[in-house]
């Protein structure tokens, strides 16, 4: 045999092996999504939450102990740091991960939600499960529920259940020394909840979010985060406001356990000295300083600043550089967030445009999902001063490829009739913000407000009141698409897709320079028009038009306005939603490509 032959004989059986397993792992996923609950279920669930929720933990001890072989001591075994809270959960529960495990312990991390594979919400010592490993323990959790589903007349744990009890199989079988759990919605009756003795519990920054389902009061979603408190078990939370700790001083009365307020971060540095933490953003160090608290009382150790500055949390706070183009991807979805979020661009684009010689341009990707207030979420984000916003749902390509982006609970159409919604609320903020000088409440739905807006007339795009064209939404989408402007969202007609890179017929919603309408709101404002706004059906095309063909990733760009072509440098805001943060990952980042 030729040394030609003996080197290309095991490559081969190692291409043939991953091929296999990649295969394996994608028959995984899609077994897995059978678990999603469709838009219908979803709602009918929504109704009759308050009769239902009290059985999801129950059920899972259940499932857990006669069906996977999963004891209550097992569990305990583990050492569970359990944490809740509206605002920074995955970046808290990451920094006690990176400090426990710099201390030399091998830990165990479950989150929500992944970004784009499922299997990185189950890291072991800092790493997401291996697809292999990962095909391994789902057939062993699935098989044998599975298998006693019909004899017991039971049905099948939902997603998140289901995922839940593969996370505490993988740790009790990898033998991790620590078991770091996010909890997913709420904390009472969230399924992580079975656990019975953790090691310590957190609570992070509490705001108003999934109101449907924990109640549209702070002191209602205080009393659902408290839930994980337990007995003799000790408790920690981040700074609240008044009202939100009242409530979770009367939970931890109510349990049985001491609840302590994490300290300012600066209390644990000393005289003159500072560092840097992993993550960026002023609230890290609010989510850091709980960290600490909860990894003290873990080990009741004082070394872990190299865990805090090694620290790492794919799509908070995030940048990824390319050659003149950059990302910033931070999946805010609360108000809070969001203004954490614009504080943290505001600071870090501003730094790199004074770094760059030339003309830089700001673009906004923006998403939102579920029944948060979009007008409350977009408004923070005018104060950024973007040149232009792309609006798109998590759909990552027109037709996907993968298992892991699949989202069963909400119907694609919905999913669009969304998108063009957040489009149409920007565009009533960036009026209001033109005629008035500053953002007005804003009616979403009717465009009503102190300011009123004229019949919700739409804004128009850059520069076209001296009498050019060539930025023109109407020139812009032609130049794509060679089709008519559409007055609504309209689906592309041929897809991209990651195996066959064809050619795109991008089709935008957006407004042109040239209605009559638009013309009528620059006479009345008195000014040019001086922002564009478009609508595409999937992050794929979002992306290809924000990024202005400079992302080697992305194929086959549309022709666009030369005087955007001309800019030197492009920033790319991506935020409004994790899952909309995941899917741009999946695409632009070299990791997954």
């Amino acid at each position: 045999m030729s040394p030609l032959v003996k080197t290309c004989v095991p490559f081969a059986t190692k291409l043939t092996k991953k091929i296999d397993v990649n295969k394996k792992y994608e028959e995984c996923v899609k077994t897995l999504n059978t678990l999603q609950s469709n838009a219908q279920t979803l709602e009918k669930t929504r109704l009759t939450r308050d009769k239902l929720a009290p059985l999801h933990v129950p059920n899972m001890v259940k499932w857990a102990s006669l069906v996977v072989g999963i004891t209550l001591d097992d569990i305990d075994r583990l050492k569970v740091i359990h944490v809740s809270g509206t605002k920074g959960k995955g970046s808290t529960c990451a920094y006690c991960e990176s400090i426990l495990r710099h201390q030399g312990f091998k830990t165990g991390f479950f989150s929500s939600p992944h970004l784009v594979e499922v299997r990185e919400r189950f890291q072991v010592n800092g790493q997401p499960l291996s697809r292999e490993k990962f095909v391994d323990y789902f057939w062993d959790v699935y098989n044998k529920l599975e298998a006693t589903k019909d004899h017991n007349n039971e049905s099948m744990p939902a997603y998140f259940a289901f995922l839940t009890l593969m996370a505490y199989n993988i740790f009790l079988k990898e033998q991790t020394d620590v078991a770091i759990i996010e909890v997913g919605i709420g904390g009472q009756y969230d399924s992580t909840n079975l656990v019975r003795k953790p090691a310590v519990c957190g609570v992070t920054s509490l705001g108003m979010d999934h109101v449907s389902i924990l109640g549209n009061t702070i002191e209602k979603i205080a009393w659902q985060k408290a839930g994980i408190f337990k007995p003799g078990v000790p408790a920690f939370t981040s700074p609240q406001c008044s009202e939100a700790l009242k409530v979770l001083h009367e939970r931890a009365e109510e349990k049985g356990c001491h609840l302590e307020v994490a300290p300012h971060f600066s209390s644990y540095e000393r005289p003159g000295e500072k560092f840097k933490l992993g993550i960026a953003g002023h609230m890290q160090k609010v989510n850091a300083s709980l960290a600490l608290q909860l990894t003290r009382s873990w080990m009741k150790s004082q070394g872990v600043l190299k865990g805090l500055v090694e620290c790492k949390w794919l799509g908070r706070n995030q940048t990824i550089k390319k050659n003149k183009l950059t990302y910033y991807l931070d999946g805010a979805h609360t108000l809070e967030s969001i203004q954490q979020c614009v504080d943290w661009f505001q600071k870090h684009s501003k730094r790199e445009a004074n770094s760059i010689s030339g003309k830089v341009i700001k673009i906004l990707l923006f998403n939102t999902t579920g029944d948060r207030d979009v007008t409350q979420l977009l408004r923070p984000l005018m104060s950024c001063g973007f040149d232009g916003a792309v609006f798109c749902p998590n759909i990552s390509y027109t037709t996907s490829s993968s298992a892991d982006i699949t989202n069963m609970t909400v119907s694609k159409e919905t999913q669009l009739q969304k998108c063009q919604h957040n489009m149409e609320t920007w565009k009533m903020l960036s009026l209001a913000k033109r005629k008035y000088g500053e953002i007005e409440e804003v009616d979403s739905q009717t465009g009503s407000g102190s300011s009123p807006l004229k019949n919700g007339v739409h804004t128009n795009t850059k520069n076209c009141s001296n009498g050019t064209s060539s930025l023109k939404m109407s020139k812009l989408t032609k130049n794509c698409n060679n089709s008519n402007l559409s007055s609504g969202h309209v689906d592309n007609s041929q897809s991209h897709d990651r195996i066959d890179q064809s050619k795109q017929n991008n089709t935008a919603s957006s407004s042109s320079c040239t209605d009559s309408q638009d013309l009528d709101t620059q006479k009345q404002l008195g000014t040019n028009c001086d922002d564009f706004f478009v609508n595409f059906s999937c992050i794929y095309d979002a992306l290809l038009w924000a990024s202005h063909g400079r992302d080697q990733n992305l194929k086959d760009p549309c022709n666009l306005p030369a005087q955007i072509q001309e800019a030197d440098h492009v920033q790319v805001l991506v935020t409004g939603s994790i899952h909309l943060v995941g899917g741009v990952l999946g695409i632009v980042s070299d990791d997954y490509n």
